[in-house]
């Protein structure tokens, strides 16, 4: 709550910086004041790097903290070269060792400046924020939170700053590291040009969606945005949003007066079993670090149980039990509440507007309104029914289609039950109707182009039934490269030498079921039906036997 500048904290961050030279953990060096990273580590009170201790060497991750970067030149393997870029050499030699950082500097020309018991300078890299939370919250602090990238070396330098200046050794009690933002698994970044803005964001997607998005993933683990993740969000925000809906519905259609005083079934017992099993375990997942994804996901398979119940009531032709569909409702409600998904002031479910804006009073205002159309509906489509007029049901159907989407009102039509009537964001109906016409279309083409296929198939197949036998293998130069005169002319009719070699297994002549055409690597190979006992006779055989080998060559040589 309390939003704290830097320019502001100077003095105090004067003072902060002259305790921890006064307790022995800091010097001046040119202007400058370091930290003595070698005197604290070796203090028995305190150790270095109590976050990420084997990152200490790690000379990079040193410098990068210090605002610089490191360049190293290589040649054959040697390095050659390795400095840093927005340090110079003069300030490199002020430490007394590289693992030292900075807490007071020394001003360069053109830099922001103030005065100091050491001369004109500013804040180091690490200390205001070090002294800005003790300032607000005192020298001890309950939790700490942070990208995990700041890990090493701000925020151990921010522990060492601390414990420094009030001699003790425990500044912090939790540290929360937030995981990295990935753009379709890449980090983002401008050079790679998958920078994404949260203006950009939100011109695709709600704001709602975008913390789902983020609510389905653990705060400690990376999150990746791209287009897997965001249909996720989707679909469960519409997963919620239809429940909710449906709740609504059936809690205005019933009334209160069916509440109370209803004996439960065993469909009831068994959902209200589900639902405390659920409570249960939404509880201990946000007790295991926050675990927000577990969490939805066990919030994701009541509302499924939910609407299980509901259609199992309709299949029984009994409504549903509507203070235990409330008690759901409600509880759903007020977790999204917690995850910043629904407004403090929403009764249940999502708000009419995506932006947010309450809809309580809206619907309450049009609720007779709607009723009372929907209800004088459901009589003209029975008496249209009854004696089957067409265009009454078409005017019907356009009133549910096209009309009240553009108000709103979502109307859906349940055999044997009054119409559903649900009050949706006018912007989501009339995408979703969009959607439905395009996949109509689709639907129409395939369909189309079935046809199509299936016409031309059957033109080829026509067309190869009227291919002379004759002809039929030379339509295969990929199986057959060589033709026998004699066996080209004798094989010309199916019926030669008296049997229909086709045997049915094709439209040329079978190999499994003639000696001559057998495989060399399976002799004994027949076709069931030569098997059977359907097969040339003894003179038949005879009389093809010398045209075998030119059938051979027709029948099995490659190209």
């Amino acid at each position: 709550d309390v939003l704290t500048r830097v320019s502001e904290f100077v003095p105090e961050i004067i003072e902060f910086v002259q305790k921890i030279i006064e307790n022995g953990y800091g010097y001046v060096s040119n202007g400058s004041v370091y930290f003595d990273c070698a005197t604290f580590d070796a203090s028995p009170n305190h150790s270095y790097a109590k976050l990420v201790p084997e990152a200490v060497g790690n000379l990079d991750a040193l410098v990068e903290g210090e605002g610089g970067s490191i360049r190293r030149i290589y040649w054959e393997g040697l390095e050659l070269f390795s400095g840093e870029l927005s340090v110079s050499n003069e300030r490199l030699k002020e430490k007394r060792n590289e693992k030292d950082f900075a807490l007071w500097k020394a001003s360069k020309p053109g830099e922001p400046e103030w005065d100091s018991p050491w001369g004109k300078g500013r804040p180091g890299w690490h200390i205001e924020c070090s002294v800005m939370s003790c300032d607000i919250l005192g020298s001890k602090i309950d939790v700490h939170t942070g990208g995990v990238d700041l890990k090493f070396p701000h925020h151990d330098n921010e522990i060492a700053q601390a414990e420094a200046h009030y001699k003790h050794d425990q500044w912090v009690n939790y540290f929360l590291h937030s995981g990295h933002l990935t753009i379709e698994g890449c980090k983002m970044s401008k050079s790679l040009k998958n920078f994404i803005t949260i203006k950009e964001a939100l011109g695709r997607y709600t704001s709602r969606q975008l913390r789902f998005a983020f609510l389905l993933h653990a705060w400690n683990a990376t999150l990746d945005y791209g287009t897997n993740t965001m249909q996720e969000a989707e679909q469960i925000e519409k997963l919620f949003n239809e429940f909710f809906l449906t709740a609504k519905n059936l809690l205005r259609y019933q009334g209160a007066e069916n509440e109370a005083f209803v004996k439960w079934g065993s469909l009831d017992k068994d959902l209200n079993a589900k639902f405390l099993s659920k409570k249960s375990l939404v509880h201990e997942a946000l007790c295991d670090s926050i675990d927000t994804a577990s969490a939805l996901n066990e919030m994701r398979d009541l509302v499924k149980e939910t609407n299980i119940y509901i259609g199992s009531c309709r299949q029984a032709s009994r409504d549903p039990n509507q203070s235990l569909i409330k008690s759901i409702a409600n509880y759903a409600t007020n977790l999204l509440k917690i995850f910043g998904v629904i407004p403090d002031d929403s009764t249940i479910g999502f708000p009419l507007s995506a932006t947010g804006s309450t809809s309580a009073g809206m619907e309450a205002v049009a609720e007779p309104f709607v009723t009372a159309l929907a209800r004088f509906r459901d009589d003209v489509r029975i008496v249209a029914r009854k004696e089957k007029v067409r265009d009454i049901l078409d005017v019907c159907d356009s009133l549910r289609d096209d009309v009240l989407p553009e108000l709103g009102v979502r109307l859906e039509d349940i055999e044997g039950q009054p119409t559903a009537i649900k009050f949706v964001d006018k912007e989501v109906l009339l995408r979703e109707r969009k959607r439905e016409r395009e996949l109509a279309e689709e639907k129409r083409k395939a369909k189309e182009e079935a046809r199509r296929v299936q016409s031309e198939k059957q033109a080829a197949k026509e067309a190869l039934k009227r291919i002379p036998p004759s002809e039929l293998f030379r339509r295969e130069p990929d199986k057959y490269s060589q033709f026998d005169e004699q066996v080209k002319s004798r094989f010309s009719s199916r019926t030669w030498g008296g049997f229909d070699w086709n045997c049915g297994r094709g439209k040329h002549v079978h190999s499994k079921c003639f000696p001559f055409f057998r495989p060399k690597g399976n002799p004994d190979a027949r076709c069931s039906r030569y098997k059977s006992g359907r097969r040339p006779t003894q003179e038949a055989t005879e009389a093809v036997r010398a045209a075998g080998e030119g059938v051979r060559r027709m029948d099995r040589e490659p190209t």
